[in-house]
């Protein structure tokens, strides 16, 4: 029926047809969320067509009709209640043509190498003026009219000093942004360095986003998993036996070798590699200075990563923890499989009490669940170009530890 037809254009009926399926639970607290969705797609709908309906008109006027200022949403709850799979069911459905889903990581990470550019080109005079944010700002915001972040969160000080400049422009632009996050905004980068500078930005998102908060009854992702041989543990002899035969199972019993990724002037080591697959130590990747940009390098070439030897990491290994949340947040984002052998269960990875892991971790102890079920299983790798974006020769990578 036609009507039925529309309807799958909506969240709300996507929804119900997940639900219908008897993929998902009905929840009060999402199924007024899929409203407020809807609501914001025909906003910005009729905005957009009353700027094409009015293009004749400006062609007689010295400047184009501006963006209508719409504002976005900003969904903040607990893990696993449903955040990630509303915003993406809101971006299928959005008939927004400059669109943009993205980890918000992995957008920092590109707004960083764009800077690094922007400033390349002011020194060699192809840009006018020192602001090297201020063209950057003016990139992205011709190339997308919807932004939709997945985990919005703020750790690192070099982003929280750049987003109120770029936020602003953004804005500005007629950026409509649509964020999902584990935090209300007011608690966004608490006990950050130098916080006091980053306050104005808060306040600028609140100005231009609705704030929601997602109250789901139960975390669907525990529900619905299917715990399997993706994990293994706890480690020895034995273990590292089951997990040679899994990795040659994995290959086909093919040749593997070292492989080394290009990005930003140096190369990820990938220690053990055929095709799409990875094999790495837990050293190899959370003993060393790599970053968030670095994993998702990882994640977008292969669509199956062996992890072995996760240790249970105490308070003085924060920074390796930073890393494995890190980690699972990319491999997790691009949909990657993993097998992973462990000292224990995931709950029971990290003994801190304090500081900004623990809660974090949360996050990452739901992911690496999901990340076990059969649904997950069967989800298609999201790589991009084969897996690894080109990058400038030039860049730089600053090494730094975790703050």
């Amino acid at each position: 029926m036609p009507h039925s037809e529309d309807r799958m254009h909506t969240v709300s009926g996507r929804y119900e047809a997940l639900v219908a399926s008897g993929a998902i639970s009905s929840d009060p607290a999402q199924v007024r969320l899929t409203r407020r969705l809807d609501r914001l797609e025909k906003e910005i709908a009729t905005s957009d067509l009353a700027v094409k309906g009015s293009s004749l008109g400006w062609l007689f006027q010295r400047k184009a009709p501006k963006r209508e200022t719409i504002r976005g949403l900003y969904v903040h709850g607990d893990v696993g209640r449903g955040k990630t799979m509303l915003m993406d069911l809101f971006y299928e459905v959005s008939k927004v043509h400059k669109k943009r889903r993205a980890h918000f990581h992995a957008f920092m990470a590109d707004v960083q190498d764009r800077i690094h550019r922007a400033r390349g080109d002011i020194l060699a005079g192809r840009i006018k003026g020192d602001d090297p944010i201020a063209p950057v700002a003016a990139q992205i915001a011709e190339e997308t009219r919807l932004l939709c972040f997945d985990e919005f969160a703020v750790y690192d000080i070099a982003d929280a000093m750049i987003l109120g400049r770029l936020f602003e422009k953004l804005f500005e632009a007629g950026v409509v942004v649509v964020a999902t996050s584990n935090v209300a905004p007011q608690d966004l980068y608490r006990d950050g360095l130098n916080r006091a500078l980053f306050l104005p930005f808060i306040g600028l998102l609140q100005s231009h986003v609705d704030v929601e908060r997602l109250a789901a009854a139960t975390d669907y992702r525990l529900e619905k998993t299917d715990v399997d041989a993706a994990w293994t543990t706890p480690l020895g002899p034995e273990t590292d036996r089951l997990m040679e035969e899994a990795w040659f199972r994995l290959i086909d019993h093919r040749p593997s070798a070292p492989e080394a990724i290009p990005f930003r002037g140096r190369e990820i080591r990938v220690p053990r590699a055929c095709g799409p697959f990875a094999r790495f130590d837990f050293l190899d990747l959370c003993d060393r200075p790599l970053a968030a940009a670095d994993y998702l390098q990882v994640a977008r070439r292969y669509h199956t990563v062996m992890i072995e030897r996760v240790p249970v990491l105490t308070a003085d290994r924060r920074n390796a923890a930073k890393r494995l949340i890190n980690l699972v947040d990319a491999l997790y984002d691009c949909r990657v499989k993993v097998v992973v052998s462990a000292a224990a269960e995931p709950e029971a990875l990290w003994t801190g009490v304090e500081g900004t892991e623990t809660f974090e971790f949360a996050r990452t102890v739901s992911r690496l669940t999901e990340m076990r079920s059969e649904e997950y299983a069967a989800s298609p790798h999201l790589g991009v170009n084969g897996g690894v974006l080109r990058e400038d020769d030039e860049g730089s990578d600053d090494g730094s530890e975790p703050t």
